[in-house]
């Protein structure tokens, strides 16, 4: 039996009102956040499959930057690379000129001198630098000029003549996600970019009865190889051949020593881990400070030059007049280097090519999630501003009804 006191109706319509309100401040709140789901309660299966959506939407998003920042990239990298093939292009025009042999000893010099400022832009190019102020053919060295020339004089040359052009930068290391679990290579050393022949490295270290004592582990090119105590040479060398590194291993029938060979044209990159001393060991490289090449062993013979040592050796040729030299060995270092610069070349824009149907998939995935986002969190407008109306009209009904219900006495006042 529900007990009538004066207090009451008053109490009755405080509490209906007060539940108005909150409908209402429930509504305008969806309308704010644009999204039906204000708290887990309101929808909890809705709500479940929203939080998935809205996280592999926002992934997506995330992927379709790194696509346009790959293309771009790649967009200079191409342009730049493009601009060597021309220099390349001229050299060798020069270099066709100046061995047939119709030519005085003072016009090839000349020949040599241009050949000298076109070796300069090259390395201009070789260290230009990105939108971003990165190296580009620096690895991921990305603040450090990758190559930098040594001058000096030559025979029947002048003075601030190029002797040398040294890299100093790294592989190329980095990369960006493009899709769930799958990476797009972002850049290309200039040990790969600006090489001309395969490098060879071999090790005067009889190692016949070499064993790894410890575990340890080297880098090829930034691969890693494990080697467990007990391995011995042939061991490595199966591991070498095994990995990923494009470097072929095998044993130097006369040193009794390790030698390495490039399978492309490229600067091979070789490191100790941190904490092992296997290729040290094996005397072919020796513990520097700057885990980059060039830290061969002093004892170590190498050879494979780059575009660099290609163009000098041309010059030279130049500068001595020896045109048999000039057609012979110097157009085919030049060939070399040009070869290996266009297969870098198709390379780069294969990755390109990648990353743009990469981008074109994104684009028509992202609106459908975004579809499947809303159909499970998104607000109807259209029927949410129809309600609040409706909340509002019951609300200021409400209001008016209590007035008449409970119109003020006397006493309220005296309270």
């Amino acid at each position: 039996m529900r007990r009538v006191s004066t207090d009451m109706p008053n109490t009755d319509v405080q509490y209906y009102l007060r539940r108005q309100e909150q409908g209402l401040n429930d509504m305008q709140t969806k309308i704010a956040n644009q999204t039906r789901i204000n708290e887990l309660r309101d929808d909890p299966l809705a709500a479940a499959h929203a939080v998935r959506y809205d996280s592999y939407l926002t992934r997506l998003e995330r992927f379709e930057k790194n696509t346009l920042y790959a293309q771009g990239h790649y967009r200079i990298t191409d342009d730049y690379m493009k601009q060597a093939v021309d220099v390349l292009q001229r050299i060798r025009e020069l270099s066709v000129q100046g061995s047939n042999g119709s030519y005085a000893p003072e016009d090839l010099r000349y020949m040599g001198q241009e050949i000298n400022e076109l070796m300069k832009e090259l390395v201009s190019i070789a260290n230009a630098k990105g939108n971003d102020g990165n190296q580009i053919f620096a690895g991921d060295k990305a603040f450090t000029e990758p190559f930098r020339i040594v001058e000096g004089t030559i025979p029947n040359g002048g003075e601030n003549m190029v002797v040398r052009v040294e890299y100093r930068g790294a592989g190329a290391a980095r990369r960006t996600e493009i899709t769930e679990g799958a990476y797009a290579k972002l850049d290309m050393g200039g040990g790969e970019v600006f090489w001309a022949e395969h490098m060879q490295i071999f090790s005067n270290f009889d190692a016949t009865n070499y064993r790894v004592t410890e575990p340890g582990a080297f880098y090829i090119d930034g691969e890693e190889i494990n080697a467990g105590p007990g391995d011995s040479l042939p061991a490595i060398v199966a591991k070498i051949n095994e990995s990923a590194a494009a470097v072929k291993a095998y044993i130097d029938p006369v040193t009794k020593g390790i030698a390495l060979e490039g399978t492309n044209p490229h600067l091979i990159r070789l490191e100790d881990r941190f904490d092992s001393r296997i290729l040290q060991d094996l005397g072919l490289i020796t513990n520097s400070g700057d885990p980059g090449a060039p830290n061969w062993h002093p004892s170590a013979r190498v050879s494979g030059g780059s575009v660099f040592d290609m163009v000098i050796r041309l010059r030279d040729g130049l500068y001595r007049g020896d045109a048999e030299f000039v057609g012979g060995q110097g157009i085919s270092g030049i060939d070399l280097a040009l070869a290996n610069m266009e297969s870098r070349l198709a390379e780069v824009g294969s990755r390109q090519e990648r990353v743009e149907a990469t981008w074109q998939r994104l684009n028509k995935e992202i609106p459908d999630v975004a579809a499947a986002f809303a159909r499970e969190a998104g607000l109807d407008f259209t029927t949410a501003a129809t309600n609040l109306g409706m909340m509002d009209f019951a609300h200021k009904a409400a209001l008016q009804t209590a007035a008449k219900v409970l119109p003020p006495t006397l006493l309220d006042f005296l309270r």
